[in-house]
């Protein structure tokens, strides 16, 4: 299916603060087959004859399961692989050994807020998920400081590959270069603390399991992305909601545990960080779909559109309304962490994570935006926004 350009048609009422740059970027593959309702998209995550199927030339795909990332796996490999990893995503992990964690980052990066005066929402809520994911995952030995910033900027691959030309050969080794210091300073050292004595983390996990050096790079890879740069999104933009709607905000803070994370997820389906996810049928099929889909076909799955389906998600879809599960009766997580065999594992961290973050700024006084982020575009893989230069200030202590 080519891209088509929507721009001339009015757009739909919405309280997202980033649904007029994915107006504009947001677009299904070419040669692709476009689903966007979330009934159609349920029923593809649902079905296991449709593989993961990245963006053509991404530097993340590979189907060699030795190399592949739990992303990209399906079937018994995905199952084998998850089941290794998924105990340290359960709630009771999370309540026993996240938590605190979280709350100890959190704590410090609110101190130091308050000790300067004014922060950036985006290294703040990346401060504090590098520092929840390297404790999961077991990143925690490196031999040099800077960790944060090389995860970054291998996952700005993607991003400069996209803008053409030399950028994407010159993206492909700035890749590799990254990953090599990754593996050298984070990886390699975390490894060898975990083959002398095994820890409660994922490194040691796969070691149980018998991975190499590579599959736990590959896994240490994809946590770095999932677990670091789009919680970091998400953070920043419920932040933004929070301060720019009072009421919202003092329905936050006043509300227990389950009343915040209904409005978070509430702000998430609003603004899902991955626009775009793709699958590949591997034989023809029309299970839950309105008509048949033939094996070899590429699919163009459309979070941001499923998630304002108004047919599953009830009227008025572009407003947030965090009643809105409930009133429907269902969790609230939409497609905002996908659906079936691929649901996100770390859905609960990114959200208890970012309920513990907003807690605490907006305790500090005389708290208030000063700037409101950057909003750019990350066209490759999920096609997400990216959120900077936010700008948060304070009475110093």
């Amino acid at each position: 299916m080519e891209a088509v350009d929507d721009s001339s048609i009015p757009p739909a009422p919405t309280e997202s603060k980033t649904a007029h740059m994915a107006r504009r970027h947001v677009r299904p593959e070419a040669d692709s087959r476009l689903v966007d309702s979330f009934s159609g998209l349920r029923a593809v995550l649902r079905n296991e004859t449709f593989h993961q199927s990245g963006v053509q030339d991404s530097v993340m795909n590979t189907d060699d399961p030795l190399t592949a990332s739990i992303f990209w796996l399906d079937g018994k490999a995905h199952r084998s692989r998850r089941a290794a990893i998924i105990n340290f995503f359960t709630p009771k992990a999370i309540a026993t050994r996240h938590l605190p964690i979280m709350q100890r980052a959190a704590d410090r990066l609110v101190s130091a807020l308050r000790a300067r005066g004014r922060g950036r929402l985006d290294k703040i809520s990346f401060a504090l998920a590098v520092a929840v994911t390297s404790e999961i995952v077991g990143l925690t030995d490196s031999r040099l400081g800077g960790m944060d910033w090389r995860i970054d900027q291998f996952g700005r691959g993607p991003a400069r590959a996209s803008r053409g030309g030399m950028w994407k050969p010159l993206s492909a080794l700035m890749t590799n270069f990254f990953v090599l210091l990754i593996y050298l300073l984070d990886v390699r050292p975390a490894i060898a603390v975990r083959r002398r004595q095994r820890r409660e983390d994922v490194i040691s996990r796969l070691l149980d399991e018998g991975r190499s050096e590579q599959e736990i790079l590959v896994e240490c890879l994809t946590f770095g992305l999932a677990g670091m740069t789009t919680s970091r999104e998400f953070m920043v933009v419920a932040a933004w909601h929070l301060f720019d709607n009072a009421p919202l905000r003092q329905r936050f803070m006043d509300g227990d545990d389950a009343e915040k994370t209904a409005i978070l997820m509430e702000i998430l389906r609003l603004e899902p960080v991955a626009g775009m996810i793709y699958r590949r049928a591997t034989e023809t099929d029309a299970d839950g779909l309105s008509e048949a889909i033939a094996a070899g076909t590429r699919l163009s799955l459309h979070i941001r559109a499923a998630n304002l389906d108004e047919a599953s998600v009830g009227p008025d879809p572009g407003k947030l309304d965090p009643d809105r599960a409930r009133k429907l009766k269902l969790n609230g997580a939409w497609m905002s962490f996908g659906d079936g065999t691929h649901f996100c594992p770390g859905w609960q961290v990114a959200l208890t994570q970012t309920r513990i973050l907003l807690e605490r700024i907006f305790q500090v006084p005389g708290i208030r935006l000063v700037r409101p982020p950057d909003i750019s575009w990350v066209p490759a893989m999920l096609q997400m926004y990216e959120l900077r230069n936010g700008v948060v200030a304070c009475s110093r202590s």
